[in-house]
C-alpha cells in the first residue's frame, strides 16, 4: 500500500510504501485525529479497522502493544526524516541511492547475488517517492545497471549489487 499526498504543483509525493503485516492511522487514534493523507494499495490488501475506544482499551490492557506501537512510531519518524533528506539531496544520484537503500529493509531479501528488492510500485511511482521525474528515475537506474551496482530481475524486482557504491553516492 502506498501512502501519499498531493503536492500545491499537482504532482504526487509519496510519503510511505507498506508491506505486510504494517499499520495505517494507528498514531492518529492517539490523538483522535482524521489521516490527512491519502492511500492505495499495491496489491490485494486486507484492512481492518478499529475505533478509538477499541484502540484504547487495546493499547491499555497490552503493554506490549504499546511498546510495538512506539517502537514503529520511532522507525517511521527516522523514515520521514530520511525522506526529507533524499527530497533535500542535491541530486538525483543520490536521490535514486537513498531511495534503493531505504527499500532494503522492507523489501530486501538477502540472496548469493546480492540484495533482490521485491517491489509492488513502478518507475514512476519510485520516481514520486525520491522526487524526481519517472524518467529521471529510469535514466537513473540504467546508469547505476550500466555501472553495475544494480540489475533488473524482470519488471518489478531490482538486484543490488553494490551497496557500499549506492551509500558513497549519498
Amino acid at each position: 500500500m502506498k501512502i501519499y499526498k498531493y503536492l500545491s504543483d499537482g504532482r504526487e509525493q509519496i510519503l510511505y510504501i507498506y508491506s505486510a503485516g504494517d499499520f495505517v492511522g494507528a498514531f492518529n487514534l492517539l490523538k483522535e485525529d482524521e489521516y490527512k493523507y491519502n492511500a492505495e494499495a499495491l496489491e490485494d490488501t486486507v484492512i481492518s479497522t478499529l475505533s478509538k475506544e477499541t484502540f484504547d482499551e487495546i493499547a491499555i490492557k497490552n503493554p506490549r502493544i504499546t511498546l510495538k506501537l512506539l517502537e514503529k512510531a520511532y522507525e517511521r519518524i527516522r523514515w520521514a526524516e530520511e525522506l526529507v533528506d533524499r527530497l533535500s539531496s542535491g541530486t538525483a544520484d543520490a536521490k535514486v541511492a537513498g531511495l534503493l537503500l531505504n527499500l532494503i529493509d522492507d523489501f530486501g531479501i538477502m540472496t548469493k547475488d546480492g540484495i533482490v528488492l521485491d517491489l509492488s510500485i513502478n518507475r514512476e511511482e519510485m520516481g514520486s517517492y525520491a522526487g524526481i521525474s519517472r524518467e529521471t528515475m529510469t535514466r537513473k537506474l540504467g546508469l547505476f545497471k550500466e555501472l553495475g551496482y544494480i540489475d533488473f530481475i524482470g519488471n518489478k524486482k531490482i538486484l543490488i549489487i553494490d551497496e557500499d557504491k549506492l551509500r558513497e553516492m549519498l
